[in-house]
């Protein structure tokens, strides 16, 4: 998808990489308004669940929505995923080891929700935003991330 951000370059995303708990889920569960959107998503994009799967939910989850799953064991991790993609990716995380994807990703977007965020992940994101259903939204509603980024 092709973003037009007035004075500013177009912005294009093709890929999607969600970080999971702390993110999409807390305390490993997803809300239904959560999965629901993940999956809105994931018809327009190209979309990765990266987690270490802390609480052993993100499997399911994924295969519940038919997104791919990667599992990880930190920020560098994420970093070599988002990398290895071709074409424009947006990350949303929140924590720690979600800086490192945000610094290499076109476009990232950090969370404040119920588990809080990482200050070094709110610096390295382009938009920041208070919960994963906005953040998921952006992605739906193109001209809320234009009026956002726009010079």
């Amino acid at each position: 998808m092709t973003i037009d951000i007035p004075g500013r370059e177009a912005l294009v995303l093709n890929t999607v990489v969600l970080d999971f708990n702390g993110t999409l889920a807390i305390d490993g569960k997803v809300g239904q308004s959560v999965e629901s959107l993940v999956h809105e998503v994931a018809l327009r994009y190209t979309t990765i669940l990266a987690t270490a799967d802390t609480f052993g939910t993100a499997t399911e989850f994924a295969r519940r929505i038919g997104i791919r799953l990667e599992v990880v064991q930190g920020g560098r991790d994420k970093k070599d995923l988002v990398q290895g993609f071709s074409g424009g990716v947006a990350a949303i995380g929140n924590g720690v080891n979600d800086q490192e994807m945000f610094r290499v990703a076109d476009l990232a977007i950090g969370i404040m929700g119920p588990e809080g965020a990482a200050v070094s992940s709110m610096l390295a994101a382009d938009v920041w935003v208070s919960s994963v259903d906005q953040a998921l939204e952006l992605l739906l509603h193109p001209k809320r991330l234009a009026a956002t980024l726009r010079a």
